[in-house]
């Protein structure tokens, strides 16, 4: 189904006026990676954020409910204090979706190939107005947000089969004022059994062991299974962002929910006057695979990106 936006009216970001159509059974792509492929499918449930990826016989995420997925989104201080998860814009929908079986997240555009996807999705704030988040009300006025996130995800790079490209570019509506950012470019919700939790050393080219935190610091995570046969790192060229050379890669585990998680997060901060609006695009890649291909993934990588 076609989609098309409104044009820009009053300097505001495009709204869809219509939504895209998803088969009940969902859209897949997927890339040889070793023996295996990498397959990623998307549901009509979750508004176009990724729903599965799997490989070598294993599902590396865990969608339950409208937060646990491989998707985007985005926190705003709305002119006020920080608070997290008051202004929340998020790909696959809002809290209250819970694990049912639509979003209040609105997929607008959507287009596959053999081993790529594109979606353009209007994003749900995360809480209903008059919810609250750690005692903490929501300051979004509706369940539906004006931003957007586009994303562009690609299986393989060249030379690298188990990397995939996530392109994802967030559209802040030009009247809408904020001093802070927070971007979660991506983070994946993945299921208990990846219980180590390793980080990546750019200067040794080597893993090491990160503790549960919970929270940021400075270099690419990695999860894994105990025996190291199934794991999933983040990267970005991007990182850090200014001003918070410490932080950008964070992991988390959820003991009581049966979850784990990492994210790749950058910040824009500005006390003086309001954070540019429009577009704001980041680039991350995913590597999949076991162990020593992870690492060896990330190590190419980093060297790539080093060159002149």
């Amino acid at each position: 189904m076609r989609c098309f936006v409104l044009p820009l009216l009053l300097g505001l970001v495009a709204t869809a006026t219509c939504t895209a159509q998803l088969p009940p059974e969902g859209l897949s792509i997927k890339g040889t990676a070793g023996d295996s492929p990498i397959v990623i499918k998307i549901t009509p449930r979750l508004a176009g954020a990724i729903h599965s990826l799997t490989w070598n016989g294993k599902e590396f995420i865990d969608s339950s409910d409208h937060g646990r997925q491989l998707q985007s989104a985005a926190n705003f201080d709305a002119g006020s204090k920080f608070t997290p998860e008051t202004f929340n814009p998020t790909e696959a929908g809002s809290r209250a979706d819970g694990a049912g079986e639509t979003s209040t997240s609105q997929l607008v555009g959507v287009s596959t190939g053999r081993n790529q996807l594109n979606t353009t999705t209007r994003m749900a704030f995360w809480l209903k107005p008059g919810a609250k988040s750690n005692g903490n009300l929501a300051k979004n006025k509706t369940t539906l947000s004006r931003h957007t996130l586009r994303k562009r995800v690609q299986i393989g790079m060249p030379g690298l089969p188990h990397a995939i490209q996530y392109d994802a570019t967030f559209s802040v509506p030009r009247d809408e004022v904020h001093h802070y950012a927070q971007f979660e470019a991506l983070t994946g919700y993945m299921p208990a059994e990846f219980s180590k939790f390793w980080k990546y050393n750019p200067k040794t080219g080597e893993l090491e062991p990160l503790s549960d935190g919970p929270g940021e610091q400075a270099w690419p995570v990695v999860l894994a299974t105990p025996n190291g046969s199934h794991a999933m790192g983040i990267y970005s060229p991007q990182q850090p962002s200014s001003g918070y050379e410490n932080a950008g890669y964070g992991r988390w585990r959820f003991a009581d929910a049966k979850v784990v998680k990492w994210n790749c997060v950058f910040r824009i901060k500005d006390e003086d006057k309001p954070i540019p609006t429009g577009r704001h695009s980041f680039w991350c890649t995913v590597v999949v695979g076991d162990l020593a291909i992870v690492t060896s993934t990330l190590k190419t990588l980093h060297e790539q990106a080093d060159k002149p």
